[in-house]
């Protein structure tokens, strides 16, 4: 399947960010846009309780699946936002790297945010993201 997403650098801004600050896709692409996808066992349980990493594991690990059923797959995100049910930037760093690592070179544009509160019962993490891609 061809790729649709441009990643952006500036040279004006700040290297210190681990992701691109801009992303485009052409006109003729299709947008998914992902509900958040939660730390969330097929039994509906929260998965690791108490652990912000474990919990990114398994975000990541079920937008993977929701990418799938679209048509989709992490190369065609073209955007994110990571929320951690934290004030301390340690636990945001922590699930901050889970999804790095598992973009890899594929560093899409990203906001990463603490949270008071998530939707569900023990819940740490979430993340949203919007897809784009080229049927052929």
């Amino acid at each position: 399947m061809p790729r649709s997403i441009t990643l952006i650098r500036s040279t004006a801004l700040s290297d210190v960010a681990e992701y691109a600050y801009a992303a485009t896709a052409p006109a003729e692409s299709r947008l998914i846009f992902l509900a958040g996808a939660c730390p969330l066992n097929e039994d509906g349980s929260t998965a690791a309780i108490g652990d912000y990493t474990g919990q990114a594991v398994k975000a990541i690990e079920n937008l993977r699946v929701a990418l799938a059923a679209s048509g989709a797959s992490l190369r065609d995100v073209i955007n994110t936002r990571v929320l951690v049910a934290s004030t301390r930037q340690e636990d945001l760093g922590s699930v901050w790297r889970v999804v790095r690592d598992s973009f890899g070179d594929h560093d899409v544009p990203s906001t990463l945010m603490g949270v008071t509160v998530l939707g569900y019962a023990n819940q740490l993490v979430e993340i949203e993201a919007v897809a784009a891609v080229l049927d052929s």
